[in-house]
């Protein structure tokens, strides 16, 4: 009864929804010896945990505030504010040409298209033209 407890504790812990004292029961089954075998990898990690636990960090650690960090950001916005007006000015008419580009581009497209309508009717009265040319020669031969 207790293994397949346990077994359900385990089940539970994979998933996050064990509580602290089910956590607490899980923990004082795998820091003994006598632990399943097919539940042996979790003793290993709950050995790791209980040994970790205590550990701290030891060192000191020096905080200094570094007053050249505000130099460097006033600076590093002033530059940015440089370079974005900079941009602005650099940008403006070169989106004006890209515009006027465009616009060209549209323009010639539509002409293109107008012609290549004309030359299409164009070659059907060329084709009604010499058909007359055919015709006529036709009535001039009957004729003579």
């Amino acid at each position: 009864m207790e293994l397949a407890n346990i077994e359900k504790l385990v089940e539970k812990y994979e998933n996050a929804e064990t509580t602290l004292q089910e956590e607490a029961i899980l923990k004082d089954y795998f820091t003994k010896e006598d632990v399943a075998p097919h539940l042996q990898e979790y003793s290993y990690m709950f050995n790791y945990f209980t040994a970790v636990k205590d550990e701290t960090y030891t060192k000191t650690i020096k905080l200094e505030p570094k007053k050249s960090n505000k130099i460097n950001f006033k600076w590093l916005s002033v530059a940015a504010s440089i370079a974005l007006l900079f941009s602005v000015f650099i940008g403006k008419p070169l989106i004006k040409d890209y515009q006027d580009r465009k616009e060209a581009e549209r323009i010639y497209a539509q002409v293109n298209e107008g012609l290549q309508l004309l030359s299409n009717n164009l070659k059907k009265g060329e084709q009604a033209v010499a058909q007359l040319y055919k015709q006529e020669d036709k009535a001039n031969k009957a004729l003579k």
